[in-house]
């Protein structure tokens, strides 16, 4: 998915995807001047239409995927 970078605050665990419940990783703000939240899985899924109709795309799938900075310093103790 396209990646735009914009100011917009980052997703939390209260945003929830519009089409399931789940934590939202995606937010697509629409040239009509709405927004959507995804989670990964509907993102993937609904991709060439959101590119379609998105003004903008913020992807933060990347946490997914992310080592926690804490995880990685009690990994290196060991």
């Amino acid at each position: 998915m396209t990646t735009v970078l914009t100011p917009a605050s980052p997703l939390t665990a209260a945003d929830r995807c519009d089409r399931c419940g789940a934590q939202a990783y995606l937010r697509v703000v629409l040239m009509s001047g709405g927004e959507l939240l995804f989670c990964a899985h509907h993102g993937r899924k609904f991709e060439p239409e959101l590119k379609k109709i998105a003004a903008e795309i913020q992807d933060e799938t990347e946490r997914l995927t992310a080592v926690p900075a804490s995880a990685s310093a009690s990994d290196e103790d060991r």
